[in-house]
């Protein structure tokens, strides 16, 4: 994934496109997230979220915003783009694309910080997620694949040698167990995890940050997502955690035991022959994920030796 330098966003050239945005007064750095940056930016007449899509492609996303203004009609908590003065959500102003959002006021929250009645109220939110999309969206993006590049050896870098080493004899000793290609899929937001959720209180305000809306398996993304809110740190899941927000998306989607199992094996077998950190900090020389590698790659090895349990966890 290349990277843009950061470029301060020209503030004034976007805000004349719009009617009476009022007249900027800061604009400030705020996004956490990996693939875009964020700007609170603060006007007189109100806060809004400026987003720099750094690898955007503007039909894509003009795309995902109808996708967000249908989803947001149909009671899905979202935050769709403001439209400029002539109706347009994406601003192209030299070579690069922006877009305004409303300021949604939350936190983000890991699944450490939801309750069961928590953790059961995200599975029913990714339920409705994936049964409004089926209902808006008709046809496909086709993926994007990131390119490669290449770098050096300290703590991290042993860790990783230990990981991959470990890696290559559990895929050796299960490569019986690779599961036949899904059969089908629907539309997903395709990157739902903690940082893409903003919660006011105890509930879920809106969800963010979809640049990777596409067709994938449903339940796919469901298991993805849960091996992310409920990881610790340890590398290992609350399967308690998971379970009551697991029957709770399988209530909302309409998923039945069979399709998760297969899911879950799928999603295992993936994290056995994901390596996207490590190419990432070698290939593309970008560390962001650095911090990450711990507990993901701890993971696998986890869910390996307790595959039993996190089945019946996602299942039962």
């Amino acid at each position: 994934m290349p990277r843009s330098s950061v470029t301060a966003p020209p503030v004034g050239a976007l805000l004349r496109r719009y009617e009476d945005p009022g007249e900027p007064l800061s604009c400030e750095r705020v996004s956490e997230g990996l693939l875009n940056r964020g700007y609170r930016l603060s006007t007189t007449r109100g806060a809004y979220f400026l987003k720099h899509h750094l690898d955007g492609d503007r039909e894509v996303i003009a795309r995902q915003h109808r996708a967000t203004q249908r989803l947001q009609a149909l009671g899905v908590p979202v935050a769709p783009p403001v439209a400029d003065a002539h109706g347009e959500t994406v601003a192209v102003i030299g070579d690069r694309c922006y877009a305004l959002h409303p300021w949604v006021e939350g936190r983000h929250r890991d699944g450490a910080q939801l309750s069961s009645r928590q953790s059961r109220r995200l599975g029913s939110l990714l339920g409705l997620v994936h049964t409004c999309l089926e209902r808006v969206m008709h046809q496909a993006e086709p993926p994007t694949i990131p390119r490669p590049r290449s770098r050096p050896h300290d703590t991290f870098d042993t860790l990783a040698e230990h990981r991959l080493l470990e890696r290559r004899a559990l895929l050796e000793r299960y490569a019986d167990r690779r599961p036949p290609p899904a059969k089908a899929g629907g539309w997903v937001h395709g990157d739902f995890h903690p940082l893409n959720l903003l919660y006011r209180g105890t509930e879920p305000a809106a969800i963010v940050d979809w640049d990777r809306l596409g067709v994938q398996p449903r339940a796919e993304e469901a298991v993805r997502a849960a091996a992310i809110f409920f990881l610790r740190p340890a590398g290992v899941l609350e399967l308690p955690k998971v379970r009551a927000y697991a029957r709770a998306y399988r209530r909302a989607a309409g998923a039945d035991a069979g399709e998760m199992a297969a899911a879950v094996h799928r999603v295992w077998w993936e994290r056995l022959n994901d390596f996207w950190i490590l190419r990432w900090r070698y290939q593309l020389h970008d560390r962001r994920a650095d911090p990450q590698f711990a507990a993901v790659s701890a993971l696998v090895v986890w869910w390996t030796r307790e595959y039993e349990a996190v089945h019946a966890a996602f299942t039962a």
